[in-house]
């Protein structure tokens, strides 16, 4: 069976929670102060079914100007508004306010039901239906049924149960695809069962047996039964009327205003972007202290926009810093009241609810925002997101998506870039572009420096230019690179693909006459130091001869100051392998003997075997490996 949600809305002492008892037969009115004093002052809930499979869930709200934080706390969620207006009394101040928060909150459909027809003359209840067309020309109620009713005689109860009926059948189901997200209106304890919240569940759908966490105080409880409508059931799906009983927590650890979501979906926050209205008559000076209500929840925070002030009815994307955590979602409906004295001032719409801080100059950049389609928005997330990226579950909470829709969200975003070995993470296509530019110019200005460099160390490049990025960023702008030819790498060095080591004329010559000087001395090499003097060439021709032979591993630097040929070396290994079997001690006269050189030239010789991992250093023997 649908649950139909119809908050109550008007002036107090205009009949609403008897309008509830009156259809549903259950009074509200369940505390005794309520009793005692004939006003609502908390929530009330009540149901009624309307058909076979439609139920009515009323909430009852207080219409006692000191008693709308608690209205507020109850007409978030709903899916109608059944606005109460007393025939005796006409339109009154709750009746407005209350009537503009439904606005504010996005509300888009409702009826009007004009009470205590029987107590007023008949031009009396002209006057009060004519006073409430008036009150709601423009909105979404001009043109909504009216209906007059007395709850004393009957009168009007059935016509207002078939227009409800009608309504619901108008009202489209809420998804249940939607993160779960149920607002805790009421906390209690029941004999037997321990802690119990109330709330309507708002987008979701929840199981019994289900961890969930508590938000924004971060603690888990586990969902030990669920009723809906005063019924037990396994499952409770958004748009219902939710009793909860959990356990792992007790009633102290729980307030209105609390969330309950599933873990890792969304999180508090402590600054959002909001495209913030406010009502005829009000405004609002930049850096004001206001109460925000979201859903069931009041925290305090500071409004920054452009301006110094907005004017009485203007509308801008503000900034809003919160003094406490608050759980927030893209799309979400707050309502703002000053500070002091508490009044109603104006509503908004969250665009971002984890953005990075702005300063005053930068948030005239987000005024566009208020148009942005998802995708506009989640194209805009991942640039200012920068080398650091977004991950998809954050980005989901971001939303408020469940991961399974923000994927191919982020699908239709052409500037998101998954990243190599993390397909989950993205970043944007400008900024990758940007960060690829700059490693191309680190890598060009590596060649000018060192032109005889095969190329820059890609830790080096790294570090320089990604050292702010998020792992697999580096990585996949190289592979870009590569891929387009730009540059071209080897295990551990990068290279502009242009890019050539070359030796001038005179280096080259002092290259042929160190390889012959090398094919000369055999095993005894040459000595670096006294190289230049030896072949009768520039010592800084020699150098770069040297570093281009052991670049190409023609030659390699061995022992204190020498250079061998790669020939004579490997020579040298092979016959070591061949004389010497797997597990044989080798010393150094049996090298000596092998060789026939001095131990100024086998110790070196040695030390180089047990790099290249020939032998094994034991003591002061070695063990062929």
């Amino acid at each position: 069976m649908r649950s139909f949600i119809v908050g109550t809305a008007g002036h107090i002492d205009h009949g609403k929670s008897s309008l509830v008892k009156a259809l549903t037969g259950t009074d509200p009115d369940r505390l005794k102060e309520e009793k005692e004093r004939g006003i609502t002052i908390d929530l009330g809930f009540a149901h009624a079914p309307l058909s076979d499979d439609i139920v009515a869930s009323f909430i009852d709200v207080p219409g006692h100007e000191k008693f709308v934080r608690n209205m507020l706390a109850g007409v978030s969620g709903i899916d109608a508004v059944l606005l109460v207006i007393a025939a005796t009394e006409g339109v009154m101040p709750q009746t407005r306010e209350h009537f503009h928060i439904c606005r504010l909150l996005g509300i888009e459909r409702g009826l009007i039901a004009l009470t205590k027809v029987d107590a007023a003359d008949p031009s009396m209840v002209d006057l009060a239906e004519q006073d409430a067309r008036e009150l709601v020309r423009g909105s979404f109620l001009e043109g909504s049924t009216v209906v007059r009713t007395s709850t004393r005689t009957g009168q009007g109860l059935d016509i207002l149960k078939a227009a409800l009926l009608d309504l619901a059948k108008r009202t489209r189901a809420r998804e249940q695809t939607g993160l779960l997200r149920l607002p805790v209106d009421r906390v209690f304890t029941l004999k037997g069962f321990g802690t119990v919240i109330t709330g309507t569940l708002t987008s979701g759908l929840v199981n019994v047996g289900e961890e969930l966490v508590v938000l924004p105080s971060g603690k888990k409880a586990r969902v030990r039964g669920l009723q809906v409508h005063g019924e037990t059931v396994g499952i409770a799906v958004c748009g219902q009327r939710t009793a909860m009983n959990l356990a792992g927590v007790l009633v102290e650890d729980l307030s209105r205003g609390d969330l309950l979501v599933r873990e890792g979906t969304l999180e508090p926050t402590r600054l959002a972007h909001v495209a913030i209205r406010l009502l005829e008559g009000c405004a609002l000076k930049f850096d004001a202290r206001v109460r925000v209500h979201a859903a069931s929840a009041e925290v305090l925070g500071r409004v920054k926009f452009t301006a110094p002030e907005l004017t009485k009815g203007g509308a801008a994307v503000a900034e809003i810093r919160f003094e406490t955590p608050v759980v927030l979602g893209r799309g979400d409906r707050v309502v703002l009241r000053s500070y002091s004295p508490l009044a109603t001032i104006g509503g908004g719409r969250v665009l971002d609810p984890h953005p990075r801080p702005r300063r005053r100059a930068e948030i005239a950049a987000l005024q566009s925002a208020e148009e942005e389609s998802d995708e506009a928005a989640v194209a805009r997330f991942l640039r200012e997101a920068g080398a650091a990226g977004l991950d998809l579950a954050a980005l989901a909470g971001r939303m408020t998506l469940p991961a399974s829709a923000a994927r191919p969200l982020l699908a239709s975003v052409r500037t998101a870039v998954p990243l190599h070995g993390a397909p989950d993470h993205f970043v944007d296509e400008g900024i990758l572009a940007g960060l690829e530019e700059a490693a191309l110019l680190r890598v060009k200005q590596h060649h000018e420096k060192d032109p005889l460099a095969k190329g820059l160390s890609k830790e080096e490049l790294r570090r320089r230019v990604f050292g702010r990025a998020r792992p697999g960023v580096f990585e996949t702008a190289l592979a870009r690179m590569v891929g387009a030819g730009r540059v071209m790498e080897t295990a551990d060095l990068v290279a502009l693909t242009s890019h050539r080591v070359r030796l001038s004329a005179p280096e080259d010559a002092a290259r042929a006459a160190i390889e012959a000087a090398l094919r000369a001395a055999g095993l005894e090499g040459v000595s670096l130091p006294n190289l230049h003097l030896q072949i009768g060439q520039d010592r800084k021709l020699c150098e770069n001869a040297v570093r281009i032979l052991v670049q190409e591993k023609q030659a390699e630097r061995i022992g204190e100051g020498l250079l061998m040929a790669r020939t004579a070396l490997d020579a040298f290994r092979a016959d070591a392998r061949a004389r010497f079997q797997s597990g044989a001690k080798l010393d150094v006269a049996e090298v000596k003997e092998l060789t026939g050189l001095s131990r100024k030239y086998v110790i070196p010789l040695l030390e180089w075997l047990d790099r290249e991992r020939v032998t094994r250093r034991v003591g002061a023997a070695r063990i062929v490996l």
